[in-house]
């Protein structure tokens, strides 16, 4: 039987950031995978439809030629080589998850072997058996399916297969319209698939703020997306070579809608199928395995990191949960997770970035809620750059805490770290405002949003009053003195 320091079951993010950060700290490590290192992140999420989301700007951005003063130019899409180059970007980023880094490392590895418990110190995995000190669970998600009729006889992808397409459908119905859906719907359509987006939810990005939903939803509008907002499928079928997708509203209402291809992408459940985990005690919760604030399973000496904790399903949550995982496992003194400050983007176009709460959860929660927002259409970068789409959105308490950042506009997710730094340091809007952010950038959005706090404090309700008695009385100064003389 092999010993080891920390088992890592699991070769995505977090569990590629625990098994090297575990070698290179000297311990002995083991790292189970069965498919290929590097997770759902490099192979079927973040790094392949970035690479697509960006092909599709392009396409759109070279059919608004006219707009840049330049000459009408005919673009066609050219998808077998979109994917090949989308392929390419795997290899080039792969090579950080290059099986033989780890080896170098130090890190034993059992890859196209599946992990089993045994007992909570004894893993079964390619024919023998594993001991450890401690474990690490980081088996990620996968694309769950929702209960619709006649779905498997007619056939349907998940964002898996559509990264597998060689040749782009003439039409799509996307089933679900959260970050997945949405940016998959306008990547397609901006190719020049015909795209349908069906959602339960009103607005696209449910878990967002209304206001930029509504945005959201205007620009794919533009992308030539139809959205049926407010619908559940309920069945499918195949008709006269056509898939059918028929969806009820609450009032009863029901629309069929029909396209070449079904692309599900109705959210994601945890991977903990055939790990044995009542071998070991470690018990589960609805959206994935249980654990504490410092990552702790039920199970003493099992800790888990990831997707498979259910906790904001986000890549650069699973490497920031896998160091704390690491350091809980491996070391005495304990560390505690905190959310409290967690950003996340959509990568449609504009991006869509958010940081805290929702205008609707800040009143729930909080007194003395102000809002106060910059449009894109009165940024002079975005203006110059042809982006003048979108808004800068910041919640806070009557005295300037902020409670929540909202961006939908160009470079969102990048713009939107500014916030998340003022809220990790408890910063107040005032110190946004206050600093000085070169011209012309799109940062300016975020400052002149802070802005408004000086704004209503200075020039709206007393202390406008304020100031026009000092001026008033300024100016009566200089005939004061002469009739005291």
């Amino acid at each position: 039987m092999s010993r080891y320091d920390l088992v890592v079951i699991g070769g995505g993010t977090a569990g590629l950031v625990a098994a090297a950060g575990g070698a290179s700290l000297g311990a002995r490590v083991a790292l189970i995978e069965r498919d290929k290192l590097g997770g759902d992140c490099l192979n079927y999420g973040c790094v392949p439809t970035k690479t697509l989301v960006k092909s599709a700007r392009v396409a759109s951005l070279v059919r608004r030629a006219e707009e840049f003063g330049l000459r009408p130019v005919e673009t066609e899409v050219d998808f077998p080589a979109v994917m090949e180059r989308m392929r390419r970007a795997i290899a080039t980023v792969g090579k950080h998850d290059d099986p033989e880094r780890f080896r170098n490392l130090g890190v034993k590895l059992y890859l196209g072997d599946r992990a089993r418990f045994e007992s909570p110190e004894e893993i079964s995995v390619d024919g023998s058996r594993l001991r450890a000190r401690c474990v690490i669970i980081a088996t990620g998600s996968y694309a769950t399916i929702p209960p619709i009729a006649g779905l498997e006889e007619a056939g349907y992808i998940t964002h898996v297969e559509a990264l597998q397409l060689e040749r782009l459908p003439l039409s799509m119905v996307i089933v679900g319209a959260g970050p997945i859906g949405c940016e998959f719907a306008q990547v397609f359509a901006r190719f020049g698939c015909r795209v349908t987006l069906l959602s339960s939810s009103p607005l696209p990005l449910p878990k967002e703020d209304p206001e930029i939903g509504e945005a959201l939803l205007s620009f794919l509008k533009a992308d030539g997306i139809v959205y049926h907002g407010g619908f559940r499928a309920e069945e499918a079928r195949v008709e006269e070579n056509e898939k059918v997708v028929a969806a009820r509203d609450r009032c009863g209402e029901r629309v069929e809608i029909r396209g070449e291809e079904i692309l599900i992408a109705a959210g994601r459940a945890p991977t903990v199928g055939g790990l044995g985990l009542e071998n070991a005690g470690v018990a589960l919760v609805r959206n994935g395995v249980m654990v504490d604030e410092q990552l702790r399973t039920s199970t003493p000496g099992i800790y888990a990191a990831g997707d498979v904790t259910g906790k904001h399903l986000f890549t650069h949550v699973a490497d920031y949960q896998a160091k704390a995982a690491l350091g809980n496992a491996l070391f005495p003194v304990k560390r505690r997770v905190d959310y409290r400050v967690v950003p996340w983007t959509t990568f449609t176009d504009p991006e869509v970035a958010r940081v805290g709460l929702t205008e609707r959860e800040a009143l729930r929660e909080h007194d003395g809620v102000k809002v106060f927002r910059y449009p894109f259409d009165t940024l002079d970068r975005a203006v110059a750059d042809g982006d003048p789409h979108g808004l800068v959105k910041l919640v806070t308490d009557k005295r300037g805490k902020i409670l929540g950042g909202h961006i939908i506009g160009p470079d969102a997710g990048n713009l939107i770290g500014e916030i998340v730094l003022a809220m990790r340091k408890n910063l107040p809007v005032q110190t946004l405002s206050t600093t000085t952010h070169a011209y012309p950038t799109p940062s300016e959005g975020v400052k002149r949003a802070a802005d408004g706090y000086y704004r209503e404090k200075l020039f709206d309700g007393p202390s406008r009053k304020l100031f026009e008695t000092f001026f008033k009385v300024k100016r009566r100064l200089p005939t004061l003195r002469r009739e005291l003389r």
